[in-house]
């Protein structure tokens, strides 16, 4: 897990000390058997605080790690993660294994991409798709009964666990979870987002909980292509007016980092089609600038897009960096092969650092120029136009 924040130098409780002892433990383990006796003990503690609602604790402890020792930094996010998303869970006698799940799906549109309740009916679709093509045979599935923008998913690791019990006790129950949209915090508008299923899945103890965890040699890839081409109209009815993708669903936070990569290629191909029917040009018509913007270190990618003949900028996106990617990442070869891809001829890649930096005025991300300089994307007058940012 990537942590962006620089941490402090304040002192820490005593639960977060024995957290991070444990997590160095465990990163200078010697062998399995040793890597078991940390795991069981640093889970336990991380169940407790998390039971406890103490987030603060497992904060501290992180941040502590990440200046001090990277190795144990990365198994402890590993069991928090883990420990957040799964349970085991007690029904009539028999011990289940409990996973928190997500469906990403991306999508975009010149209004607004819907964040909202999932009518009862599409629910239960949505669960006998996944059920026959992605979770395992058996398996007992609840699906929150909403459809998640990033701003309204958990915020914290206390969260996410809450959200597992809520969900992992429907699964048992046999029902699903009812969602209180109008207590929903709105969420930010964007021409790409992500939107998410959030829900449960519960087997027994040691059982297969995916498809591809059975013995009939179903793999992600042949399982991703049943659910797309069996599960992608679920979506049509909730993302009306929107280009959408869905993903395979996965374990809650694994399903997470997968949208957040595809994502960044996929704000561009949006960005693209967006201007191309905005503003009635092809793509060789059309330029874009990219440019590394950093803080401390390089911290995200900035696209700025414009017609081929001006130096203006239109609109823009941001790529930010994601796990172990760094300076040392061929980030913009990247970028660049993806823009290519969409038809752009002129695509400029600026060697300059830029400052990590956003408009004074309204906080908007300021975007790279053909002259290296950051400027605003301004789109020409256009009706019912979306935020200029992408992320």
């Amino acid at each position: 897990m990537k942590r962006n924040r620089f941490s402090s130098r304040k002192r820490i409780s005593a639960d977060a000390t024995e957290v991070g002892r444990l997590a160095i433990g465990l990163a200078e383990s010697g062998s399995k058997l040793e890597d078991l006796f940390w795991q069981k003990r640093l889970a336990e503690l991380v169940d407790q605080l998390l039971h406890d609602g103490a987030e603060e604790d497992l904060n501290a402890s992180l941040d502590r790690l990440f200046d001090t020792h990277a190795m144990a930094h990365d198994d402890l996010a590993d069991i928090v993660e883990s420990q957040a998303e799964s349970c085991i869970m007690l029904d009539r006698g028999q011990d289940f294994d409990v996973l928190l799940i997500a469906v990403p799906v991306l999508g975009w549109s010149r209004f607004s991409i819907p964040a909202a309740a999932i009518p009862q009916g599409l629910l239960q679709t949505l669960k006998v798709q996944l059920g026959a093509h992605v979770f395992a045979a058996g398996a007992r599935v609840a699906l929150a009964d909403y459809l998640y923008s990033p701003d309204q998913l958990p915020h914290s690791f206390v969260e996410t666990w809450q959200l597992l019990q809520k969900l992992g006790a429907a699964a048992l129950a046999g029902c699903d979870l009812s969602v209180d949209a109008a207590s929903m915090p709105e969420t930010n508008r964007f021409l790409s987002d992500t939107r998410y299923v959030i829900g449960a899945l519960a087997v027994p103890r040691g059982l297969p909980l995916f498809r591809w965890n059975e013995e009939d040699k179903s793999t992600r890839e042949t399982a991703l292509k049943e659910w797309l081409r069996q599960g992608a109209p679920c979506f049509e009815p909730l993302l009306t007016g929107c280009a959408y993708q869905p993903l395979l669903a996965d374990a809650y936070h694994a399903a997470c980092r997968a949208a957040d990569s595809a994502s960044r290629p996929y704000s561009l191909n949006a960005s693209v089609a967006f201007l191309q029917a905005t503003l009635g040009e092809s793509a060789d018509n059309l330029r874009a600038i990219v440019g590394g913007f950093h803080d401390k270190r390089l911290e995200e990618y900035r696209i700025g897009f414009g017609p081929r003949d001006e130096d203006v900028i239109y609109h823009g996106v941001v790529w930010p960096l994601l796990g172990i990617e760094d300076e040392t990442t061929d980030v913009a070869g990247e970028i660049e092969s993806v823009l290519r891809k969409t038809g752009l001829k002129e695509v400029t890649v600026l060697d300059q650092q830029f400052p990590y930096e956003f408009c004074d005025d309204c906080g908007a991300p300021l975007y790279p120029n053909l002259e290296g300089e950051t400027v605003h994307a301004e789109m020409p007058e256009q009706d019912d136009s979306p935020s200029q940012t992408l992320h």
